[in-house]
């Protein structure tokens, strides 16, 4: 569906030029019309490209492009994994710099359901409340067949670096973007700030 609708807003062509913030290849396989993506990872997720992807290692904040070099910039719930709110500035500008247009989706810091860890309320306590409960009661933490050291990755990125935002943040990051709400059971889950190719 939110696919389905980027296709449509921009309308998507085999000569759209588009960098993938954080992405993985299979998330385009749902495009019926396939772009030219160039995926920005980190290092460590090299390993699960297939070969032949256009990939470059790099940080979102720091973006290794020519200013306007990309039709579109997309980024898919990675805004909030890259710090403090200076390191959101960063990569919100370096998205407008880089990109004709931009796609930034992340989770909606107001919806119920903290939507990393899967669980009701969490991301609404105090930080002395999450770091007590996050290791031992969560819904991720219940299902996710991960071994010890992962979950404590996980468990430790999530306290330190997960930053989520509301709609008047996320709209303060991007002020030329007009803001998409996402909404489940009529509550906003998610948002976009998007800007048309211009």
């Amino acid at each position: 569906m939110r696919m389905r609708r980027f296709a449509t807003e921009f309308a998507i062509t085999p000569e759209t030029h588009i960098l993938d913030v954080g992405g993985l290849p299979d998330y385009w396989q749902a495009l019926p019309v396939q772009p030219r993506v160039t995926l920005l990872n980190m290092p460590r997720a090299e390993s699960e490209l297939p070969a032949g992807e256009r990939w470059v290692a790099g940080d979102g904040k720091c973006l290794p492009f020519a200013d306007r070099s990309f039709d579109i910039v997309f980024s898919n719930s990675v805004i909030e994994h890259v710090g403090d709110a200076t390191s959101q500035r960063q990569f919100a500008r370096e998205v407008a710099r880089v990109g004709r247009g931009y796609w930034i989706q992340t989770p909606n810091r107001r919806f119920p359901v903290e939507q990393h860890l899967l669980t009701p309320f969490i991301h609404w306590l105090p930080q002395r409340c999450q770091r007590a409960l996050v290791p031992h009661c969560t819904v991720w933490g219940a299902l996710a067949p991960a071994s010890p050291d992962r979950r404590r990755f996980y468990f430790d990125h999530y306290l330190a670096e997960i930053r989520l935002l509301d709609s008047r943040e996320l709209q303060s990051l991007f002020p030329g973007a007009r803001l998409i709400r996402e909404r489940f059971l009529g509550l906003t889950k998610s948002l976009i700030a998007m800007r048309p190719v211009g």
